[in-house]
């Protein structure tokens, strides 16, 4: 069942990523189109960094899951070469940890202030006056799902770990070895 629930978390990942990134392409027609009216007619759209930050925001807040499932996000790996190879996983779940950790306290904290936003009526301090819930509220949603998906992780890489399959926790949390980059830069 968790590991179900782990492909259709990583499509649901996948396909936010994908929103995200569709999200910077129309933020980048739309800031090349406010330069080419400014420089040929001398016309302003108005609000175009403003609307291309909201999207940076809720892309990035989006592709965090998947970038957990890709084993992508950055990680100091120095020690494992001095590690004995059996503590591998477990030091890979700690690291596990301490990330999706880092990302609840960062939850919190968001969710307290989308709270307040939309208690409040909050607005941008700019000409457009956008509500500011309409890019937080997404932006809330991808970090949920990324402490989500990565205590999802957790658990299943537990789960492996207890059934002797150090290799398939390592496939899930641990550090790309230079194969796997390599193989992934060729794909």
């Amino acid at each position: 069942m968790l590991e179900s629930l782990l492909t259709g978390t990583r499509k649901l990942s996948l396909w936010l990523t994908w929103a995200g990134g569709t999200l910077i392409v129309l933020s980048a027609f739309l800031v090349t189109l406010e330069i080419i009216l400014r420089k040929i007619f001398n016309v302003s759209l108005g609000g175009a960094d403003e609307i291309s930050g909201y999207a940076f925001g809720v892309a990035t807040a989006f592709a965090l899951s998947f970038a957990l499932f890709e084993r992508a996000h950055i990680r100091v790996d120095a020690l494992m070469g001095v590690i004995p190879h059996k503590l591998h996983p477990l030091v890979n779940l700690l690291g596990l940890a301490l990330l999706i950790g880092f990302a609840l306290v960062v939850v919190t904290m968001v969710w307290s202030m989308v709270g307040d936003t939309i208690e409040h009526g909050s607005r941008s301090i700019t000409p457009m006056r956008v509500p500011l819930a309409i890019p937080q509220i997404p932006w809330l949603i991808g970090w949920i799902l990324f402490v989500a998906t990565g205590m999802l992780l957790g658990l299943v890489a537990v789960k492996r770990l207890f059934a002797g399959d150090h290799a398939g926790v390592q496939d899930l949390i641990g550090v790309k070895s230079i194969d796997e980059q390599i193989k992934d830069e060729s794909v």
